[in-house]
Order: C-alpha cells, then structure tokens, then sequence
C-alpha cells in the first residue's frame, strides 16, 4: 500500500474509492500500513479514507483522546462527510466511541477492533526502554499471536518514533489519557450498530474486554478470531474483511 498522502488545511489523510464512506482510525502505534489489505478490498465498494492522527506531530491538536476526537470531526466536516461508518483499531476504536456520542448523526455503524475505552494494557508492561532495539521489538512483537507478524519494518518505525523526545511526550500524553478515559458509563448512549472483530489470543485488550464491550454497547454483535491477537485486520485479513464485508452489507448507509 503507496497511496498518495494528501495535504489539505492542516489534514493529511489518504482516500481510494468511490460509494459510501468508510473511516477507518488506525491505533497509537498506527500506520497506513495497517490498514493495507483492507484498504484495498473495500476501495472497490466504498470510499475508503484514513485521516492520519497527529499524535507525533507538531501541532496544536492536544495529545489526547478528546483533542484527536476533535481532529476527526473537523476532517469529516472539512470534507463535508454527511454519513459514514467507521472501523477503529485501538486507540481509533475509542476515538470512534467519542465521535459516535458526540455525532450520532454521522454515524452509521461502527467497527471496533482491539479497541481502548474499558482497558488496555499497552505494550505489556509499560512503555519500551527507547534505546534497545531488541526490547522493543519484543513488545512490539506481543501486539501479535504470531510475533513474526511484525515485520522488520513495522520495528523500525516504532524504534524510530521512541527515538525522538517529542514524539515520546506526545505518546505518553495520548497514552495516559487513553487510560482515565474509562467510557463504561457512556456506552449506552451509543445506538448505531457495532461489530466487535476481536482476536481470541489478543494480550492488550483481552477477550474479556470485548466481552465487556458487547454486555455495554447495545446494538453490538461480537465475532472473535482464533490465533490472532490485537491487530486482526493484519494478523487474518481475510477473516477480517469477510467479517467486516458482511456487517456493512447490512449496516452502511448512502447519503443521498
């Protein structure tokens, strides 16, 4: 996946597709990359776009869970997005909840995966020490069932991004917020559908977090995947889509 980056009024962001929109909000550690497999199976059906999170940037959008909920909603609105559904993967996915109480009318399902918002453990325990390569890796590697999973790649842009002081501050300031931000009392007011793709063997939001989600959302169907871990639409794409394809069929709906 080389899309272009697009460059618009503060906005970067990619977009592949023409028909309903699909939003998909990648994670802390997140790249277009991600969303690889799916971005290119669903552009032939929707309009696919994926705003790229500030959260190393320099920039005045505050290193929070709110402050990136605004981004969202001043690019869909930018964009003059009336309806779309949205696919979160971790911390998206809790972006995606915040948007979803703060603009039910955009809204026309959601999609979480490994999703904060209830609890996460981040990167087992605590954040990786910035200068050893090896541990990070490790860390990086427990975000999948298969540690293999994570590329070469994938490593050194984590490795990259915890060499830079500024981009660590923002990290950890985006992180802790993720974690006092607890939405178990504020899920209930979500109406708009919600699938819960979950990966059986996912060590940072367990199972028994999406168990969790299901019991609050209520309009929530759980589906888990077997030997996947915290990142399914990597992990078993095509598990994932299949799972995805089917709710959308279902759920999305086209402004006229």
């Amino acid at each position: 996946m080389d899309p272009q980056i697009l460059k618009e009024k503060g906005f970067e962001y990619v977009e592949k597709g023409e028909g309903p929109i699909l939003l998909l909000l990648h994670g802390l550690f997140g790249a277009l990359s991600n969303f690889k497999d799916l971005f290119e199976t669903f552009s032939k059906d929707y309009k696919v776009m994926i705003p790229i999170l500030p959260i190393y940037s320099e920039t005045e959008v505050e290193a929070s869970v709110n402050g990136l909920t605004s981004y969202v909603e001043d690019f869909l609105d930018y964009k003059g997005i009336k309806k779309c559904s949205i696919v979160g993967n971790s911390l998206g996915g809790h972006i995606a909840l915040v948007f979803s109480l703060r603009r039910p009318e955009i809204v026309s399902s959601v999609v979480l995966t490994g999703s904060s918002g209830l609890f996460e453990s981040g990167m087992g325990t605590g954040f990786p020490r910035r200068s050893n390569y090896d541990f990070i890796e490790e860390r990086v590697g427990y975000t999948f069932y298969d540690p293999k999973t994570a590329t070469k790649e994938l490593v050194d842009e984590v490795f990259e991004i915890f060499m830079d002081n500024y981009k660590t501050l923002r990290i950890i300031k985006v992180a802790r917020s993720a974690q006092r931000h607890n939405m178990a009392d504020d899920l209930h007011e979500i109406k708009a559908p919600v699938l819960l793709i979950w990966g059986l063997n996912d060590n940072i939001t367990p199972p028994h977090v999406a168990h969790e989600f299901n019991k609050l959302l209520p309009n929530s169907e759980l589906r888990f995947i077997d030997k996947c871990g915290h990142a399914p639409m990597m992990e078993q794409p095509e598990e994932f889509n299949k799972l995805l394809a089917n709710f959308l069929a279902t759920h999305i709906e086209v402004t006229a």
